[in-house]
């Protein structure tokens, strides 16, 4: 688990520092797919890593949208904010969490029970979904795309009993 976190922590330093050989128009251009732009792309995928984390911690949301958060500057730092509280998270992340259900209750009075597991790879999942869409528009804009290559980056380093 904790590997795939450094993963996606990693690429997504990779394309803030892609993003800052860009105009700031290209950065807030409305696109087609994804969450409408760059960098509302980006600030979604800190915001729902955040969310998903709070949520199992039982702590309140903070929800950060694109009106607050609209410069690379502001996500980093929004980034940089809460990058602590979810590593602290996810490193002590072990097998017991895994089937612990989060239960929450809609307003429309549905209720959903998810494992604390599922949710974890969600949060993965759905980041390297949306780095995928900041790859076809770095082709769309005729930019190379960050590398989505999990090897080569040294994260072996961080593997449980890595002496």
């Amino acid at each position: 688990m904790q590997t795939l976190f450094r993963y996606n922590w990693g690429v997504r330093e990779e394309w803030y520092k892609w993003c800052e050989e860009l105009p700031e128009e290209e950065l807030v251009k409305t696109r087609i797919g994804g969450m409408g732009g760059i960098l509302q792309t980006l600030v979604h995928i800190v915001d729902v890593e955040l969310s998903w984390v709070r949520d199992m911690e039982g702590k309140p949301d903070l929800r950060a949208d694109f009106t607050e958060y609209n410069s690379l500057q502001k996500i980093r730092e929004l980034d940089a904010r809460f990058r602590p509280e979810v590593e602290s998270f996810v490193l002590a992340w072990h097998e017991g969490l895994e089937r612990k259900i989060l239960r929450d209750e809609r307003p429309d009075g549905r209720v959903t029970e998810d494992a604390w597991g599922e949710i974890m790879r969600h949060i993965i999942a759905h980041e390297i979904h949306h780095i995928g869409q900041l790859s076809v528009w770095s082709r769309e804009l005729g930019k190379k795309p960050v590398s989505a290559n999990l090897t080569g980056r040294g994260l072996a380093a961080y593997l449980p009993g890595k002496v």
